[in-house]
């Protein structure tokens, strides 16, 4: 096998050497048939009428793969003229059979078809004329055959490689798509985790950072207001622990321990949201309308993180007195509002009140709903302050 790969490669380096390696065995063939006597009288010296005519028919064969159409015409012609000046020798249709089959390997099937039977169609009558033979007589015949299988072979040859060429192109597009899936796949993950990251650090932070501001302003005026303050940041740091171990068990290997996760939050959560925010010093109102029914689990972490990312931008970007959230439970819909009374021209997450905001937010509020069919609007109210509006399906419908 070794050797043969070996060959195949040298051969492929040298594709005149490649091409002509037929003729030349055909002229060596034709030598040794030459050279054998008739009846049995032994060998002699080669005829060199007929190995020079069969030379001359093998010449084109060095260029069959660059031209295949013109080496048929020109061995056609070449054997024909030989078949007729020399008809004891049988040999004279090989060089035509070599191009019949090369010009199927490099042509349509029509175009192959076409030529190997006419070209099949004039050696047999040639050889029937020039050699007083029947149509349907066994050397006839056998011209007419193999002309036919030369064509048969390089057409079959041909669709194989065909064959072969669509599945590799088949494989490498499957390879190409897997990488792409893999990759888009290893996108989206990074991209949910990043979410998970950036709403939990931003709420929980943020929260601390209030509530450690009022425990340093007011830890030698009123030490028992700051000392609760510490107890909120030490509770606020203990959740936001807990809900890093939880994003961070999503990168879990599968066989990891299902109590080893933390619930995930939801709707029912909240309350003590809420608690926690008006604790750092945020009013809030919350207000559920409508019939509240079960939601899916993906929805009810959605609409949790969603009022969550605007209630920690309105504590950091707007000075507002006022905030006030609003459940409004519909037939198929859960519609969110979260509304703030912050100073005219303030917005969330935009950096003018009380420092610089990346945008990620309210970018991933979006992603969020989108991904489960939802919609988020977000926006200044024109009286002042800053809206956010959801829409979530409460029951998800399986995608295709």
């Amino acid at each position: 096998m070794q050797v043969t790969a070996v060959v195949q490669q040298w051969l492929a380096r040298h594709a005149r050497l490649r091409d002509a390696l037929p003729g030349v065995l055909v002229v060596l063939v034709a030598v040794a048939a030459g050279a054998v006597g008739t009846g049995g009288s032994g060998w002699h010296a080669p005829r060199l009428g007929g190995v020079t005519w069969t030379a001359l028919a093998c010449a084109p064969l060095v260029v069959r793969n660059r031209w295949p159409l013109p080496v048929v015409l020109v061995t056609l012609a070449v054997d024909l003229v030989h078949m007729a000046r020399t008809p004891d020798f049988s040999l004279s249709p090989a060089a035509s059979l070599v191009a019949l089959y090369t010009l199927a390997t490099r042509s349509s099937r029509r175009t192959a078809w076409a030529v190997g039977v006419a070209a099949t169609l004039v050696i047999t009558a040639v050889f029937a004329v020039t050699h007083s033979q029947s149509p349907v007589s066994g050397d006839t015949l056998l011209r007419f055959d193999l002309a036919i299988a030369a064509t048969a072979l390089g057409v079959a040859s041909r669709s194989r490689r065909l064959r072969l060429d669509r599945a590799e192109a088949r494989a490498e597009r499957a390879e190409r798509t897997r990488e792409a899936e893999a990759r888009r796949r290893v996108t989206e993950e990074r991209v949910r985790i990043a979410r998970e990251l950036h709403d939990v650090v931003a709420h929980h932070m943020t929260l601390v950072n209030a509530q450690a501001g009022v425990a340093h302003h007011l830890l030698r005026t009123d030490p028992e207001i700051a000392y609760q303050a510490l107890a909120h940041i030490k509770d606020n740091s203990r959740t936001a622990l807990d809900e890093l171990r939880a994003t961070v068990g999503l990168l879990r290997q599968p066989d990891d321990a299902p109590d080893s996760r933390v619930p995930i939050p939801g709707l029912a959560d909240l309350d003590s949201l809420i608690t926690n925010l008006r604790a750092g010093g945020l009013p809030v109102e919350l207000e559920r309308t409508g019939l509240p029914r079960p939601a899916a689990p993906t929805t009810e972490l959605t609409a949790y993180r969603i009022v969550q990312e605007a209630l920690t931008n309105t504590h950091k970007h707007a000075s507002a007195n006022h905030v006030k959230v609003t459940l409004d439970y519909g037939t198929d819909t859960l519609r969110i509002t979260v509304t703030d009374d912050g100073l005219p021209g303030t917005a969330q997450d935009s950096g003018t009140a009380r420092g610089p905001g990346t945008g990620h937010g309210l970018i991933g509020m979006r992603e969020r709903a989108a991904a489960i069919g939802g919609t988020v609007i977000a926006g200044p109210r024109p009286e002042g302050g800053f809206r956010v509006h959801a829409e979530l399906p409460l029951v998800l419908t399986p995608r295709p």
